[in-house]
């Protein structure tokens, strides 16, 4: 017998999820089963409390109080007859929701869990479920007995059906294996090793019987070793200091013995046995055991100094690599994270440092959501930033300092600037607000040449500036209402429409073709690319402009939500991003993809902001993130190297001044470098 909350206490009222009438009545049905031995009507009464027991991955408080009566009738029952109770349970128990459990039910409860290990093992010897149940089973067994790794079973609700999701132990970054689960003839990387002396679990426990029913043979060749951890871990009982990955060796091992067919759990216990390798996180460049991934803070995680990481194969299944990762040099080190104004390498070496631009207004610190570099011939540019106050704000990007007052110009947030570099040398920048308007500033005295003018609902979401061959530099703006216009920046009279189609644009980018003119990119809100030639009066004539390829887009399935310019030493070629976090680069002579692009990410996912630059007797490097988000990611597409950075502020906006990134955020601005210093 176990301490349990009697049935007729007033207790009962206090708890949320189950009444004491329906443990009753319960409790009736299975006595019923367990002294006939047949009849299953519990179990419909049983999958109807559970839905009160946990809703949503939510565990009431009358779980604690229900699970003691219902495990001791659960424990009378023939072990083939509570298999699916016994996973039920563990679900329960591993829930990632799960309240304190009440001082006056703790007891009951913890007598429960040891009674719940012991008839579950026993059920889980003597009934022979199918392979994907017992791999359940045995998780909830591993649940019973206190180990985390119990953890795992929500995250392998059905293996074969998708592929692996890890949660790195380190940054919290989610890694994701896409076909992860393969039948593996041989294993191609070593078992996993116990620490020495192995901790021996104090008091009786049920997993001897486990040991014993072991056989090194079970899984083939070269599975032997798998096998013989599987043995260690159940002879010492499951203690809770035994590693997750030699603990997966002991779940894949009782499915290869126990799961029904036989020929099907061998199958499945090669797959889970894979389980017991590393990965590498995209993020934080660090290799985790993949039973650390599988769990929510697990105890004693961790880095790995060796890389078994599991990837998709051009040629078809899942391959196993190896790397040494100690081999990585500071150089060569391709994460690096925000520390104070230091910029931080993966493995603690400096990289340089960044720098907060000045405040917009003096102790009111704004956020921006517009960038724009200010070119001064023979002086280092001016950085041009813009948020939801209205007023532009310039800095200079030696020292980050403002070289006017803040310049007051819209009522309304600035969502987009441009710069205008004009043939007689002077300079203009160009600003749109949320309602439609549009000014334009001296940025070299700080005085608007022109007040904002225009009222286009959805606001000017998108600027740039094109040139053509008759020597004209002209304003390009849109609206997400496909509205598309050129405009003589000296009159400030429209001259002309592009977008015929009247798409909703989301982004717009100049890319120049050759000296003195520049084709428009924008996307739209249906995630189409358009490529328009403003030198061309008829806006459905083509002139210059190569549409990309439409067989290459939805080969890729690329629904592009932002264009950018990208120089390089030949030419300057398109990036497109879309909100997976792919990026593409393109040719716009032919309108065909540049090499291979950048992959999805889940830490940039999200509405891409792109910038480009080439920098100075180096690599042409490409950064991108997403609005919201605090990781970035630096592409160097020649190479193929990828660097990551993690921010300290919630990113709005990118640009590149040579080789110094700014960043527009949620606080200001600041600087970093892209090589390092």
């Amino acid at each position: 017998m176990i301490p349990k909350l009697p049935l007729h206490s007033r207790r009962w009222r206090d708890l949320d999820g189950v009444t004491a009438e329906g443990v009753k009545a319960l409790l009736e049905q299975m006595a019923s089963t367990a002294a006939s031995g047949t009849g299953d009507e519990w179990r419909q009464a049983w999958t109807y409390m559970t839905e009160g027991l946990m809703d949503d991955g939510t565990v009431s408080d009358g779980a604690y109080a229900a699970l003691p009566h219902l495990v001791e009738a659960a424990a009378a029952l023939a072990p083939g007859r509570s298999v699916d109770f016994w996973v039920d349970m563990g679900f329960i128990v591993t829930a990632e929701d799960r309240p304190p459990v009440p001082a006056d039910l703790e007891a009951g409860f913890s007598a429960a869990l040891r009674l719940a290990e012991r008839a579950a093992t026993r059920s889980l010897l003597a009934a022979k479920p199918p392979a994907q149940v017992c791999a359940h089973l045995v998780l909830s067994c591993v649940a019973f007995a206190g180990h985390h790794t119990g953890e795992a079973m929500w995250r392998l609700l059905d293996p074969k059906g998708s592929g692996l999701l890890l949660v790195c132990p380190g940054c919290e970054s989610d890694t994701e294996i896409p076909e992860f689960f393969v039948d593996p003839v041989r294993p191609t990387f070593e078992p996993p090793e116990l620490c020495e002396p192995v901790p021996v679990r104090q008091g009786e426990h049920p997993w001897g019987e486990v040991a014993a029913a072991l056989r090194e043979e079970a899984l083939g060749e070269g599975w032997g070793p798998f096998l013989r951890v599987a043995r260690q871990v159940a002879e010492t009982g499951l203690p809770s200091e035994t590693s997750g990955q030699a603990v997966l060796c002991l779940v894949a091992g009782v499915v290869a013995v126990t799961g029904s067919p036989p020929q099907v759990g061998r199958e499945w216990a090669r797959e889970l046995m894979m389980l017991t390798g590393n990965f590498h996180c995209w993020d934080c460049e660090r290799t985790w055991t993949i039973a650390d991934g599988l769990t929510e803070n697990p105890d004693g995680a961790r880095p790995q100094n060796r890389l078994t990481t599991t990837r998709a194969a051009s040629d078809g299944p899942a391959a196993m690599e190896e790397q040494a990762a100690a081999d990585r040099t500071p150089e060569a080190a391709t994460r690096f994270r925000q520390d104070g104004n230091a910029l931080l390498a993966g493995d603690g070496t400096s990289w340089g440092h960044t720098s907060a631009f000045s405040d917009s207004e003096p102790g009111v610190p704004g956020g921006v959501d517009a960038l724009t570099v200010v070119p001064r011939p023979g002086e280092p540019p001016l950085v041009a930033g813009a948020g939801d106050r209205g007023v532009v704000c310039l800095w200079s990007v030696a020292d980050g300092r403002l070289v006017h007052e803040p310049l007051p110009g819209h009522h309304d947030r600035i969502r987009s600037m441009t710069a205008l570099l004009l043939p007689d040398g002077s300079i203009l920048l160009a600003s749109g607000g949320d309602s439609g308007t549009i000014a334009l500033w001296n940025p070299l005295t700080g005085q608007p040449v022109r007040e904002p003018v225009g009222d286009w609902p959805g606001g000017v979401t998108g600027m740039c500036t094109a040139t053509v061959p008759d020597g004209r530099t002209l304003l390009v703006t849109a609206t997400p209402r496909g509205a598309v216009r050129l405009w003589d920046p000296f009159t400030g009279e429209p001259v002309g429409r592009l977008n015929p189609y009247g798409s909703p644009i989301q982004s717009i980018a100049a890319v120049p073709i050759s000296a003195g003119h520049t084709l428009i990119a924008a996307s739209d809100t249906g995630g189409r690319v358009h490529m328009w030639d403003p030198a061309v009066d008829d806006p459905w004539e083509r002139g210059a402009a190569v549409q990309l390829s439409a067989h290459a887009l939805q080969e890729a399935d690329h629904r592009v939500t932002t264009v950018a310019a990208v120089p390089t030493p030949h030419r300057t070629v398109l990036a497109t991003g879309d909100n997976l976090g792919v990026v593409m680069l393109w040719d716009l002579a032919t309108g065909a993809p540049i090499g291979d692009g950048l992959p999805a990410s889940s830490g940039t996912a999200g509405l891409p902001v792109i910038t480009g630059t080439t920098l100075p007797g180096g690599p042409t490097v490409l950064v991108t993130g997403s609005k919201g988000g605090k990781r970035l990611r630096i592409w160097e597409p020649e190479s193929g190297a990828v660097r990551h950075i993690a921010l300290d502020v919630t990113l709005t906006c990118l640009a590149t001044a040579g080789p110094e990134l700014i960043v527009g955020h949620d606080r200001g601005v600041l600087k970093l470098p892209l090589a390092r210093h």
